[in-house]
């Protein structure tokens, strides 16, 4: 098949899924105004993958085609079972009424299907930071025949780590007949699409809440919603551009540049001085090589020694600039996804009169199963984002119980019954999932020391946070600003909670489990004891207290409005119930963002850069949406001058946020090969001994072990899905909680280097290797004897550099 029929094939496949899909949609998206039409495509590839997954994991289906076969038929009948409730002809009315709605929403979702296309094919190879080990997932699942999928970097073991999105990526690989490194690709552009997509239809249902009549003019504003979530940047690229101007940097009486500015502003390596002439494009010390990269290094921690402690804050247009298919971003669709179901649920989709049976609170148990399995789900995506999006549900729930019943604590209690519904049963549902699966976290531990800069939150969602303050306020001025006080207030109280929790985690490790790994934590810190930990910390927040009250101020504003009585009817626009979901949602960004200023989660790291770079991540992208929304509704509302000021605002904050992708993608697809197979790159001899590997029956392949990044090894098994005897030792023993045989390293070694057959064929006994590559990297890796391989296995495959041993 040629490479343009596999992409026409991919997105009618893509497609197809949700047409058949839409009956479920209808049914469980009932209350918004799109009946989830946007979300389709998300939703069929989860149900899709998870009916095939779980039947799999049972034994029930295999993996192949005949099995994804079988999980479509079943998926076919759910849909089946949804159209049965509706009335005759009603699916067909609805979609006859919405032809202009669904039209724009299949020529959004094209764009941006045909723009990451071009993007990709510009630099379509696999080759740097996490990529290969991506590849490998999704190899290693075309090769398994069965459920769980092996572990491509350590032979006889299963995958241990979210793998439901490659999964997805490959069951579609499978059905098309497509090779893992051109899948990689298309799945990179899917996600893009379908975040593209899933973001126009939640901005379009909350403007429907808002305006219903004014429908032709929402299906074009709504776009703004993409284009803040997955295109706009963060102030980085317009630091670089001032920077790579020598703006603000003066000569000393010797001729060396100066800057007080770019010293405080103390942002990576823009704090040292621009290397070259005045440049209007930026720049990676003298060259334009990957100078994005310090936009997702904005936040600086250090510890009490002043060393540097790397933090990653991510953003989506970023991300996609940098081409990898991490979780994080394969997540994207699925958890806008979640944010819609959320916001049916508010609106009163799925609710029920009268109490669950036991359960106490009032939602549809059909409903109930429904968003088990979809949140439960995002666990096995990216395991951060269940609690995220299960909370957003829940309160989501409490939100609509509260505002037409009052507050009561009935509510809260059932909002603690549902977390742990959903909590119980997304575990019980992908039960499989976690019987295989070793986390590396270790406990909750405090921040103490390092509170984010009020200067760099305002450089990484700056172009965020501008259009929501200002919606904010005019959300305030409609209630006659009453009750400011007592917001801001309340936002003052959670932050100083989350600072006391801190301090009491702190207190509790230090004090009552010194010997606990997070007793060890909190000392290792350093500084002498606890109190002197505490007063430097407070030292540095004190200092720092920009960040802090922003924050705050965020909270407070949120919590302020959310907590009032809504009126009995609607006199103004800011008394749309569409508002209080948006300020849930900006809620929840603001949370996310705070939470890691005082407490994160422990990992191998040891510090909270994995914490902020997850929670900022989906605080991009709920800020996002809320701020194209609240956007619109103020250029709706606002008039005369008030409208001008807001409308330069956005323009202001459109162009300076547009410099990052409009830099970093002309940089990327400069020069382009023209392709979506993401093996073109290698050499040719290193594709054909790949593509024999891909055609050999599955067996253990011995190939050069590197340090994790490495790509120039375990290549053979990243591409092929043959799984080896030991990938990145690194990313190994993250995923395995560093429960990882490393003798197997030097077996390796062993197994090249020696010239004793007999321990070699130990080796190969003892791991049932079948297939040892000599290569450019097994060479360059160790002193490789060769002859024992010539001597006693037979040549399997053989190209000029490459030589593939096959074991009897």
């Amino acid at each position: 098949m040629s490479e343009v029929l596999s992409v026409l094939g991919w997105y009618l496949l893509l497609a197809g899924l949700g047409w058949l899909t839409l009956p479920l949609g209808y049914r469980f998206f009932g209350a918004l105004a799109d009946k989830g039409y946007a979300f389709l495509r998300p939703l069929s590839l989860l149900l899709w993958g998870f009916l095939c997954w779980l039947l799999g994991s049972y034994g029930l289906l295999p993996n192949n085609p005949a099995g994804i076969l079988s999980a479509t038929l079943l998926l076919g009948g759910l849909s089946w079972w949804a159209a049965r409730g509706l009335q005759p002809g009603e699916l067909r009315d609805w979609l006859r009424s919405q032809r202009g709605t669904l039209l724009a929403m299949e020529t959004l979702f094209l764009l941006a299907f045909v723009f990451m296309a071009w993007v990709r094919s510009a630099s379509p190879q696999i080759y740097h930071t996490e990529q290969p080990m991506e590849l490998a997932f999704i190899n290693a699942i075309l090769r398994s025949p069965a459920m769980p999928p092996h572990d491509p970097w350590m032979s006889g073991f299963s995958i241990s780590y979210y793998y439901f999105g490659y999964l997805m990526v490959a069951m579609l690989a499978q059905l098309l007949k497509l090779s893992g490194s051109l899948a990689f690709n298309l799945g990179f552009v899917s996600i893009f699409a379908c975040a593209a997509l899933a973001a126009y239809g939640l901005a379009y249902n909350l403007l429907m809440v808002y305006k219903p009549r004014l429908q032709r003019s929402l299906l074009w504003l709504a776009s703004l919603a993409p284009l803040l979530v997955l295109l706009l940047g963060n102030g980085g690229a317009l630091l670089e551009l001032a920077h790579a101007r020598h703006a603000l940097w003066a000569p000393d009486a010797e001729g060396a540049l100066q800057s007080r500015f770019w010293i405080w502003l103390d942002v990576d390596e823009l704090s040292s001085p621009p290397v070259g002439e005045p440049s209007w494009a930026p720049r990676h010390y003298d060259t334009d090589f990957w100078w994005w990269w310090r936009s997702s290094r904005i936040i600086n921690d250090r510890d009490l020694s002043g060393n540097d402690q790397e933090v990653i804050d991510e953003f989506p247009a970023f991300s996609f600039t940098l081409g990898d298919l991490h979780p994080h971003v394969l997540s994207m669709p699925f958890v806008l996804l979640a944010t819609g179901l959320a916001l049916n649920l508010y609106l009163g989709g799925g609710v029920r009169r009268q109490p669950l049976p036991t359960l106490g609170f009032k939602i549809q148990a059909e409903d109930l199963a429904f968003a088990i399995v979809l949140l439960g789900g995002l666990a096995f995506l990216n395991i951060w984002d269940f609690p995220i999006y299960a909370a957003l549900y829940g309160l989501a729930y409490l939100l609509r119980q509260g505002r037409r019943e009052g507050w009561r604590w009935e509510h809260f209690i059932d909002l603690l019954a549902l977390g742990m519904v959903l909590l119980v049963g997304g575990v019980a549902a992908y039960l499989p999932f976690y019987l295989g699966f070793t986390s590396q976290a270790g406990g909750i531990l405090p921040n103490l020391i390092n509170p984010s800069r009020g200067a760099h939150l305002w450089i990484m969602f700056g172009w965020l946070w501008l259009p929501l303050l200002a919606y904010l306020l005019w959300l305030w001025k409609g209630a006659r600003w009453q009750g400011l006080g007592r917001g801001l207030l309340y936002g003052l109280a959670l932050a100083a909670g989350l600072w006391l929790l801190s301090v009491g985690l702190a207190g509790l490790y230090a004090g009552l489990l010194p010997d606990s790994a997070l007793g060890q934590a909190v000392a290792a810190l350093g500084g002498g004891s606890l109190g002197e930990i505490l007063v430097a910390g407070l030292q540095r927040r004190a200092a720092a207290i920009g960040g802090s009250l922003s924050l705050a101020a965020l909270l407070g504003l949120c919590l302020g409005l959310l907590s009032q009585k809504p009126p009995a009817k609607k006199i103004e626009p800011q008394h749309s119930p569409m508002h209080a979901f948006v300020l849930l949602m900006v809620f929840m960004g603001a949370l996310l963002v705070t939470a890691p200023e005082f407490i994160y989660l422990r990992d191998q790291f040891g510090t909270r850069m994995n914490t902020v770079f997850k929670f900022y991540f989906q605080a991009w992208q709920l800020w996002a949406v809320a701020a194209a929304v609240g956007a619109v509704v103020l250029l709706s509302e606002l008039r005369r001058v008030w409208r001008a000021a807001f409308a330069g605002l956005m323009t202001l904050v459109l162009a300076a946020g547009l410099l990052f992708p409009l830099y970093s993608f002309s940089q990327i697809t400069r020069n382009p090969v023209g392709s979506l197979d993401g093996s073109a790159h290698l050499p040719a001899d290193t594709q054909a001994a790949i593509a024999w590997l891909q055609a050999a029956p599955l067996g253990v392949l011995a190939e050069a072990v590197g340090a994790s990044y490495d790509s120039s090894t375990s290549r053979f098994s990243a591409f092929s899905g043959q799984p080896t005897l030991m990938g990145w030792p690194g990313h190994e023993g993250q995923w395995r909680g560093g429960n990882v045989d490393w003798t197997r390293m030097d077996q390796l070694r062993t197994l090249y280097s020696t010239s004793d057959w007999r321990s070699a064929q130990l080796i190969l006994e003892e791991y049932n290797i079948q297939y040892v590559v000599v290569g450019p990297s097994e060479r360059a890796s160790y002193p490789v004897n060769e002859e024992k391989f010539a001597q006693n296995l037979r040549i399997a495959f053989q190209s000029e550099s490459i030589t593939i041993y096959q074991a009897p």
